[in-house]
């Protein structure tokens, strides 16, 4: 007896088992079918009709306007250094002096140089006014007075010579006082205070002008063309952004085409002027660029994530008034600030899906999450 009750036992858990799957599976199916009438969750843009303008984004990188390495123009010993190394320095300010005591004693030598030829010369010219008046009574010979009057001249000579020099050590102490030929930026020193420098052969320090500023960036030459009409117009304004940076992008304007196709690369070097008075670039630096090439006026986009690809061609799912998404092939231009350019296969004022593509066939029902 005790096994047909525990058969009858087994048999009704089994039955409640069954019929609480069977249940679960009834209201599984449920949801299935509610989910699909109410359609794939997706966002949904709308194509417009609007004026774009085409750019190219390159990556550039910047370097100084001019960049100079500070030599001595006389010889000597370094006595001081008058700039902070990294700081910013101006125009005419003081970068080194050497020590100007051997100078200033070949300026006084020369005076005495002047000093003497002067004399030399006056002595000369009393001799020669002497002469001159015995010469018409006959007592000195004309010979005797055309030296006389020669002496003068080679005095005379002798003390622009004299003058000369003079002025020429007053121009190499000048230089004893080595100044910033432009605002800029000063490096790390070459030598310090105690060395010996030779004109016009040691580096005393590298100064960088960063204000303005040049941006490099290459081309490739097909871009070549684009570039050139947008400089017929006018001005070519230029974009840059750091990398990691959320502030406002630097403005500029191109300022340089090569004239050469580097023929190994196919690609071609311009430069844009960035005025840089926030010091935001430093010499160096890696960045991203964008100018402008040309207009496209009332042509058809798309954001850029409504396209995708297959290996019958480019096509977006447009949603029709039934509330399905179609699927229409169609032929993409360019693209600009996130946005692609629709050539043909799209009206401005369709809707088209952005995001959950990739759960859409021709024909599915769908619900903009976005609300549009």
């Amino acid at each position: 007896m005790h096994w047909k009750k525990s058969i009858y036992i087994t048999t009704a858990l089994a039955a409640v088992i069954i019929g609480i799957r069977f249940m679960g599976g009834d209201r599984s199916a449920n949801t299935v079918a509610r989910a699909a009438d109410s359609g794939v969750p997706v966002k949904i843009a709308v194509a417009t009709l609007d004026d774009i303008d085409l750019s190219l984004t390159v990556v550039a990188r910047t370097e100084a306007w001019s960049t100079v390495n500070v030599r001595a123009r006389v010889s000597g010993q370094l006595e001081s250094l008058g700039f902070t190394p990294g700081a910013k320095v101006h125009k005419g300010e003081l970068l080194a002096q050497i020590d100007p005591l051997p100078f200033k004693a070949q300026i006084d030598q020369a005076r005495a140089n002047v000093a003497s030829d002067q004399a030399k010369l006056d002595k000369a010219q009393a001799d020669l006014q002497r002469y001159a008046q015995v010469l018409a009574k006959g007592f000195v010979s004309r010979t005797d007075y055309d030296t006389y009057k020669a002496n003068v001249e080679v005095s005379h000579a002798s003390l622009q010579g004299s003058i000369a020099a003079l002025e020429l050590a007053r121009l190499q102490l000048s230089y004893v006082h080595i100044v910033a030929p432009f605002d800029g930026v000063a490096g790390l020193p070459q030598v310090w205070p105690g060395a010996q420098v030779s004109a016009n052969a040691t580096d005393i320090v590298v100064l960088n002008q960063i204000e303005p500023i040049r941006v490099t960036f290459s081309l490739p030459e097909g871009s070549l063309d684009a570039v050139r009409q947008a400089q017929a117009q006018g001005s070519v304004p230029i974009e840059a952004q750091l990398p990691g940076d959320g502030s406002v992008a630097l403005q500029g304007t191109l300022d340089f085409i090569d004239n050469t196709v580097d023929p190994t690369t196919g690609t071609i070097v311009l430069k844009g002027r960035f005025e840089n008075g926030d010091d935001r670039l430093t010499p160096g630096q890696f960045l991203q660029v964008k100018l402008p090439t040309r207009r496209l006026n009332h042509v058809v986009s798309v954001p850029a994530s409504a396209l995708q690809s297959s290996d019958k061609g480019d096509f977006v799912f447009v949603v029709g008034v039934d509330g399905k998404a179609h699927q229409r092939y169609l032929a993409a231009g360019p693209g600009s600030a996130g946005r692609i350019i629709v050539n043909k296969g799209l009206q401005a004022g369709e809707r088209v899906v952005t995001d959950g593509q990739l759960l859409l066939t021709d024909g599915t029902s769908v619900h903009a999450s976005d609300g549009v």
